[in-house]
């Protein structure tokens, strides 16, 4: 056979890729599977290299690489439709899509969100920071589509355990209906955060195991036509199979078997470890910030995990419960390994965690439920319902409730008081500290007559021995921690020591005022407030927006009297990736503008 030497196509492979220029999905479009390789290649090295000294969704990505190059070769996007979920797992689409300078320039890399956005670009068709979702957006897309006569592809792409999430079985239910092109590609990289939990996650397992044909199919039996990638890291086999499916004329589901963290053996070995980090050592995994200064604070993700493993072997009855965020609540492989089966992880699936918490707590079981404050919104229903209306003495602490926590739009945790104070039966306690923290957890888990959120001040442990603690957290009492007259300061929670140093100031200007903790944020402590009608003024600070917040029920009782009421908080906005201190300062919740505004209130 005669081998004919092609020296210009010689010279391309043995060159690297120029990421910088990739402008568009059309970019890619000509380059052989040779070509495409290398871009992986290069696409993942820049990702490691951002991803080490940046911080980010470092498994996620680093195993989508091959997928998102190959949907992008294979489908007419923009006008074909990627709905991508979990969408933190779409920095390679960005750098195909006109964002490659945000992972290859450090002066840029934050130019652009951990997740799809599209005031960045044409190609991101939804904010999507939340889970489960996708299957439902794109299936209404494809319903859009066909009800206009349009003919594009429409995509969803699902994974990294977001198959859990409710949201996610109503979207396949729904979109097998379509008698019309509706593609789901399932990213199976065989975890969520940490392990996958549920019974889909088996019938997955299965059918790795079999190449695609174990029966039964989940995917088969609600109507989809079903396709399976067992390597799904290889370019020549996902465009192969995207050319399949592209322009089908039925709902169908591609499902690709790919390696979370592919490419950084640290990642590939510690996947939930992994799965999200701050800035670390590409060669030996150590985070940067791995020598912690000896007075660092501590962490209450921590504390909560210890008082529980504690809590739990005391006591058999008490579960603590997650819905796919055991990192979250201080719960290790080894931590959960010691709780054995007073450990509950139900997935990415927190409808099904207030659920299962009603069903133990009615069951006699002392179930106390860890919440990442962005996520719980999606269990409003059966928190209102199934524990509220039913009285059910279950106990939901929530992590990150604070303008100090996450600060993505997607990810804000500052929602919650308003969320929840306002649901009929179900007690919400602000703790100022780690003690009168440890005291609402403690009784609410003894107490067995009603339903108790407790909200973490903050992201770091604080103390106050000398906080006073009550024996039962049912009624409304307010804690007076000092005595003054004219101008009294009422601080919720994380707020509340902001409103102690405020009142230091104001007591080196001569003027003393009245300090409040008001530890319960659902019912007011009229008899106290009762006190405080002839005053001249009343400040109420809150971690959480104004609307509908708990300062709103303060000023909503105290209306008809004379005293002037100010609520301080945050705004009913989706503030995104905002600095702290400047969100602080604008919304006049620093200590020097609390005791100002206290001045100004006095003069009244």
């Amino acid at each position: 056979m005669k081998i004919i030497f092609n020296k210009t196509l010689f010279i391309r492979l043995m060159e690297n890729i120029n990421l910088a220029d990739i402008k568009t999905p059309d970019d890619i479009r000509s380059m052989s599977i040779e070509e495409l390789t290398k871009l992986a290649a290069e696409m993942r090295s820049a990702l490691i290299e951002k991803l080490a000294v940046h911080g980010g969704h470092v498994g996620p990505n680093l195993g989508m690489v091959e997928a998102v190059i190959a949907l992008h070769y294979v489908f007419d996007t923009p006008k074909d439709q990627i709905v991508f979920d979990v969408s933190h797992q779409t920095y390679p689409h960005k750098m195909l899509t006109g964002r490659m300078e945000a992972f290859t320039d450090p002066a840029h890399y934050d130019d652009v969100t951990g997740y799809t956005n599209p005031e960045e670009s044409k190609y991101d068709l939804y904010s999507l920071g939340h889970t489960s979702s996708a299957v439902a957006l794109a299936a209404g897309l494809a319903k859009a589509r066909d009800l206009k006569g349009d003919s594009q592809n429409v995509v969803a792409v699902i994974g990294d355990g977001s198959l859990s999430g409710g949201i996610a079985f109503e979207g396949l239910d729904y979109g097998a209906t379509l008698s019309s092109n509706f593609i789901v590609v399932v990213n199976d990289n065989q975890m969520s955060i940490a392990e996958n939990h549920g019974g889909i996650y088996a019938d997955l397992r299965l059918l790795r195991n079999s190449n695609g044909t174990a029966e039964p199919n989940l995917f088969r039996s609600m109507g989809y036509a079903y396709r399976y990638v067992n390597y799904g890291n290889d370019l020549k086999s996902l465009i192969e199979m995207f050319r399949s499916v592209k322009d089908i004329n039925y709902p169908v589901v591609v499902h690709i078997n790919t390696m979370k963290g592919m490419g950084l053996p640290i990642a590939e070995a510690d996947k939930e470890t992994f799965h999200y980090s701050g800035p670390f050592d590409p060669k030996t995994g150590v985070s940067a910030n791995a020598e912690p200064a000896k007075d660092a604070p501590e962490d209450y993700s921590e504390h909560f995990a210890k008082s529980m493993l504690r809590r739990m072997k005391e006591n058999d009855k008490v579960v603590t419960i997650t819905a796919g965020t055991p990192g979250v609540l201080g719960f290790d492989k080894e931590r959960r390994q010691d709780a054995g089966r007073q450990f509950i992880d139900v997935g990415i699936a927190e409808q099904a965690a207030v659920d299962v918490a009603s069903g133990l707590a009615h069951g006699g079981m002392r179930p106390v439920v860890g919440f990442v404050s962005s996520f719980l919104q999606r269990a409003y229903d059966q928190f209102s319902q199934d524990i509220a209306l039913n009285k059910q003495a279950a106990t939901f602490v929530v992590f990150y409730g604070t303008m100090f926590g996450m600060n993505d739009e997607t990810h804000l945790g500052f929602f919650d008081i308003s969320l929840l104070s306002n649901i009929p039966s179900l007690l919400y306690l602000a703790p100022t500290c780690k003690e009168e923290f440890d005291a609402m957890l403690d009784w609410s888990i003894k107490q067995t007559k009603l339903p108790v959120v407790v909200r973490i001040p903050g992201t770091t442990v604080l103390s106050n021995p000398e906080i006073k603690l009550l024996d039962d957290y049912s009624k409304p009492e307010y804690d007076i921690v000092r005595e003054g007259k004219d101008i009294a300061l009422i601080g919720a929670g994380l707020m509340f020591g902001a409103m102690s140093q405020a009142a230091d100031i104001l007591a080196k200007q001569g003027i003393n005022v009245t300090l409040i903790n008001p530890r319960n944020l659902s019912t007011l402590d009229t008899a106290t407030l009762d006190s405080l009608k002839n005053y001249k003024g009343v400040i109420t600070a809150e971690d959480g927006i104004i609307d509908g917040g708990y300062g709103q029920k303060v000023a909503s009782y105290l209306g008809e009297s004379p005293v002037k009421v100010m609520n301080l908080g945050l705004p009913k906005e989706f503030l995104n990736r905002y600095n702290y201190s400047e969100l602080r300062n604008a919304c006049g919740l620093t200590p020097e503008q609390i005791a100002g505004s206290a001045v100004e209130l006095s003069k009244m």
